[in-house]
């Protein structure tokens, strides 16, 4: 593995990985993690304007129930993006473009991956 795609890997295990364990403990807790104490308190993320403006409510067993699938299936592309199988290049792109509205931290890591995977070295698999 070369790498740009260690690094594609790397990044997707944080924003992926995240969205499975937040969306999993929020179905099992109740809650996503929040902000304890402070100004922010008990706040989820500026994603849930886009979110509420979908018509979703953020902590609706739906919502967390696509932050597992959406995490899950991120974390499979890229596990098969590595491992070259056909098709992988465009399923990261794909998922890297459907999680820009999980601001600011997915929207940030899914730019650096779109980037990443139009940089000569990604083996464009369309």
């Amino acid at each position: 593995m070369g790498k740009q795609a260690s690094i594609i890997l790397a990044l997707v295990v944080i924003n992926a990985g995240w969205m499975v364990f937040d969306g999993a403990r929020a179905l099992i807790v109740g809650d996503y993690v929040t902000p304890k104490s402070g100004m922010h308190a008990g706040q989820l993320g500026p994603w849930t304007y886009i979110v509420k403006a979908a018509g979703i409510d953020p902590r609706s067993t739906i919502m967390k129930s696509i932050f597992v699938i959406y995490g899950s299936l991120y974390l499979l592309s890229a596990l098969a993006f590595v491992l070259r199988i056909p098709g992988a290049w465009t399923a990261v792109l794909a998922l890297a473009i459907l999680g820009l509205w999980f601001l600011p931290f997915g929207t940030l890591i899914n730019l650096l991956v779109i980037t990443l995977l139009f940089l000569p070295g990604s083996r464009i698999q369309l």
